[in-house]
């Protein structure tokens, strides 16, 4: 969806880190299959029939291109990186965690906010943030989240829940940018649609705009729990009146406009209900006075009170005595923490020392995981322990209140219990931190390994599974479906394990988890937090001396660097890469790092060194016989050949990569080339072919359920339609990729069809429509950075606005895309300007004028071979001369126009000349 002009503006008048973040924020086209990055960018799109490069400005935050390699190169929005992105079904729009069942009244609460809620509704006013206070284990979170179940029907829009983190041990609290990218893809955007770059603050107010956007004129709730300021939360929040925003914090928050609730202890009578339910007894047979006691002694929190009855439930030979005495002695033991600490953390104590032993170090291994929640899985790893075992001390330990479940089968220590289990390492015999950390991060690095071999392209490098991956056990994963949910899931956590190694100096596990998180990352970003893991990386190797592991971490964060746009930061760091796999003669890495900077070079018109760059890689490909590294610096060095024109030279490379593709059965990079090929041979003339690639190119998109490679796809046989007369047939291609695009939110692809459609208009008499679709298109393209859709845009603009008598405001059009190709080295695309512009000075009586052009039009034609503008040009010519030298002049200019016509097929033109020629 189309950011609102005024945004825009706004933003990019604010400064230049959020200017470039808007240059990429929609060069990111996403394939609705998975997101891949492979076809992002499409760097290339053509004035009428012919590609223009795309220069996109620097640092622009999403310029997408995913690459042809394992780090593939952006090729015409095809190339997937690595394979696959993320699930397409993954907008999860209900994700309140589970209401408690031993929820305890609370009504005066509840009525309060309910009626506050709906008398804003009745009255059609803004529903303020209600702000809900109140100390540890007071049952904020549980009360907000039972208010928002109730409240659900009055919210269709999507109920969403959003930890923050603002107290939880071990857990920096989670920062607004963080927050929001996780709300956005929660909300159905896909990742690399997420705003991201270095200047936090402005990444943090993009993605704020998105989600405001988001959720306009929508009517959703928000539960922001754990909230450590106002400030934290505050980007976070709706724009629109219709969100109803929960927000749970230890702190009195302060804010305007808000509605704060303070939530206390539960009053006695409440709290000895609560007890008594959730102890499974008669309240007859356990004593009215010593539950009284019991309640009280645990401070009346229901935290407090919900463990003290498990403990009670779960020995049916104790009386409530016995349980008042143990309370005693464990508050005797805690005597030195404060009044509120002792009364919540002597029910922990107390529940603690109640358990088995081995669930005892269960429970303490738990506090060391680096992330928020976890599954049997990570469990079993911790304990090393079988999953099965693990499942049953997890189930057992939420049975006894001792931690939280989440949806998924996963979960959860609160922050108090998380506290309280890192305090236990002290006692008995105790885990290791840092044995804790190592061996989660081995589980992770196994567990990878298995999601990498469902999202990795065949032949692409993987990380090596870790040796002692035997030990471990790892989900079944048994689709890329299942490994993209997967990776989803759990990538906090591997992040957050990635940082708690590094603090430990564990640099190896630092690398490695870097290098396998590395696939998934690169598809589904957000890559500000990319950059971030890989920097950490590199830096890591540094300290080990691991010059092949710098080397890759260097690598990766110049391929995110490029699907940023920020290109010389892109080139550094693959420079840097390249110099440490020569450290080391690793020439796979080598060839890898210079294709990716080939990729570079090419998106900012470097075409020779481009060029240079592919044809070493190639090389080296060849040298160490990798067939994949083969196909992807043939497919780059070709579309590098087409783009400076050399045609003849980018369908040899093209077809020969097209050819390894189909031996390795890689079908997005078959598709992919046959598109390629499609583009050069309507650029060529032959146009019939190119229609026969298109289609078939598409044919395998829909096979692969793209739908974004198919819009490109049908965006070019649409041009070919137009080409050889079939303007309908092109106008219905160009809605249906505007409509693919529109759906998926693809501003790049979207203006392009826009602009095609502009182009119909006018060669269909409706040049006033015409100029309404180009001056879109120009706008988008403008705000996208993309100065090849500028150029082509503002090409067919100065057609349109001469057609209608605005000869200077054509002139204008005329002269900047002329600079812009020529800055790009789009020869082709000169040609065509050239071409347009002699014909508006034809038509304004300057045929002396006029020949000038259409003689640099001429040369610039047959340099390239480009028979389309040839044949426009030797028209040119030919009218000028018999204008300006008498009827009779120039019949062998526009006979030889008439002989290129007719081969292109262009049949209206032969028509035109050979009644003037009659």
């Amino acid at each position: 969806m189309r950011l609102r002009r005024g945004i825009a503006i706004a933003v990019v008048a604010g400064g230049g880190a959020v200017t470039t973040m808007l240059v990429g924020l929609v060069t990111n086209a996403v394939s609705d299959e998975s997101r891949w990055p492979g076809w992002l960018g499409w760097l290339q799109e053509h004035a009428w029939f012919s590609f223009v490069v795309l220069g996109v400005t620097m640092a622009g935050l999403t310029a997408l291109l995913a690459g042809l390699s394992e780090t593939q190169p952006p090729t015409p929005p095809g190339r997937p990186e690595d394979g696959a992105g993320p699930p397409g079904a993954a907008q999860v729009l209900r994700s309140l965690p589970r209401d408690t069942a031993a929820f305890t009244d609370r009504a005066a609460e509840l009525e309060r906010l309910v009626g506050s809620v709906r008398a804003s509704q009745e009255r059609g006013q803004g529903l303020p943030v209600h702000v809900i206070d109140g100390m540890p284990g007071v049952g904020k979170t549980a009360f907000a989240v039972h208010a928002g179940h109730l409240l659900s029907e009055r919210f269709p829009d999507g109920q969403l829940f959003v930890n923050l983190n603002g107290h939880t041990p071990g857990r920096t609290p989670v920062q607004a940018g963080e927050a929001l990218a996780s709300l956005l893809t929660a909300a159905g955007v896909p990742t690399q649609q997420i705003p991201v770059g270095d200047d936090v603050g402005a990444v943090t107010e993009a993605r704020a705009a998105m989600w405001r956007s988001r959720l306009a004129d929508k009517k959703a709730l928000l539960i922001l729990d754990n909230a450590a300021s106002y400030r934290q939360l505050e980007p976070l929040l709706p724009g629109g009146s219709g969100c109803l925003v929960l927000v749970t914090s230890r702190k009195r928050l302060v804010a305007n406009e808000e509605v704060v609730m303070s939530v206390e202890a539960l009053p006695p009578d409440h709290a000895v209900d609560l007890f008594v339910r959730l102890s499974g007894r008669p309240s007859d047979a356990l004593g009215r006075d010593v539950v009284d006691e019991l309640v009280r002694l645990c401070g009346c929190l229901p935290l407090g009170v919900s463990l003290l009855a498990a403990r009670l439930r779960h020995h049916p030979s104790w009386t409530a005595e016995d349980l008042r005495g143990r309370l005693v002695a464990a508050r005797d033991r805690l005597g030195e923490l404060r009044a509120g600490e002792r009364a919540v953390t002597a029910t922990f104590d107390l529940s603690y020392r109640d358990l088995a032993p081995e669930r005892q170090r269960f429970f303490r291994q738990l506090g060391f995981f680096p992330g928020t929640d976890l599954d049997p899985h990570v469990g079993a790893a911790l304990d090393e322990v079988s999953v099965v075992m693990a499942r049953r001390h997890l189930e057992a330990l939420y049975d006894d209140h001792l931690i939280d479940e989440q949806p998924g089968s996963r979960y959860r220590l609160h922050d108090l219990l998380r506290a309280y289990a890192r305090g236990l390492t002290a006692e008995g015999e105790g885990m290791d931190h840092v044995q804790a950390v190592q061996r989660v991060c081995t589980y992770y690095l196994a567990a990878l390994a298995v999601a990498n071999g469902h999202i990795v392209r065949s032949g692409a490098a993987v990380p090596p599974v870790p040796d002692d991956a035997s030990r471990v056990e790892t989900p079944v994963l048994e689709s890329r479906a299942d490994a993209l949910s997967w990776l989803e899931t759990e990538r906090a956590n591997v992040l957050a394990c990635v940082r708690r190694a590094n603090s430990l100096a564990l640099y190896d596990l630092v690398v490695r988890l870097a290098a396998a998180m590395a696939p998934f990352l690169r598809q589904a970003g957000p890559w500000d937090q990319a950059v971030g893991l890989h920097r950490t990386a590199a830096e890591a190797a540094r300290h080990t001396g691991d010059q092949r592991g710098r080397g890759d971490a260097l690598a990766e964060l110049g391929v995110v660097r490029r699907f940023m746009a920020a290109y010389p930061q892109a080139i550094e760091a693959l420079n840097d890469a390249v110099t440490a796999y020569e450290a080391v003669d690793d020439r796979r890495g080598k060839a890898e790092a210079l294709n990716q900077l080939g990729i570079v070079w090419y998106l900012t018109a470097d075409n020779e060194d481009a060029a240079r760059a592919q044809t070493e890689a190639l090389a080296l490909y060849r040298e160490l016989g990798n067939r994949l590294g083969q196909a992807n610096a043939l497919a780059d060095l070709g579309m590098t050949h087409r783009q400076m024109s050399r045609f003849d030279a980018a369908v040899e490379v093209q077809s020969e990569a097209l050819t390894i593709y189909r031996e390795l059965g890689d079908r997005y990079g078959e598709a992919n080339s046959l598109r390629d090929l499609g583009v050069v041979h309507s650029l060529m003339g032959a146009y019939d072919l190119a229609a026969r690639h298109h289609q078939e190119a598409f044919d395998i998109y829909l096979e692969l359920d793209d739908r974004v490679h198919q819009a490109y796809a049908l965006n070019e046989l649409g041009v070919v339609r137009r080409l050889t007369g079939d303007v309908e047939g092109a106008r219905t291609a160009h809605n249906q990729a505007m409509t693919h695009f529109t759906e998926l939110g693809e501003r790049f692809g979207r203006a392009t069809s826009v602009r095609h459609l502009g182009v119909v208009d006018r060669v269909t008499g409706d040049a006033t429509q015409a100029i309404r679709l180009l001056e879109e298109a120009l706008d988008a393209y403008r705000e996208l950075g993309s100065r090849g859709g500028e150029a082509a845009s503002l090409s067919e603009l100065g057609v349109a606005r001469g057609i209608v008598g605005e000869r200077d405001g054509a002139i204008e059009a005329f002269q900047r895309g002329l600079e812009i190709l020529r800055d790009l080295g789009d020869r082709c695309g000169e040609a065509e300007v050239l071409n347009h512009w002699g014909t508006l000075l034809f038509t304004s009586d300057e045929p002396p004028a006029a020949r000038r052009h259409f003689d640099q039009a001429l040369m610039l034609a047959r340099d390239i071979r480009c028979p389309l503008e040839e044949a426009r040009a030797l028209e040119g010519i030919g009218r000028c001369d018999w204008t300006i030298d008498g009827p009779g002049h120039g019949v062998d200019s526009l006979r030889a126009a008439v002989t290129v016509y007719r081969r292109l097929g262009v049949s209206a033109s032969v028509d035109d000349i050979e009644r003037l020629l009659v």
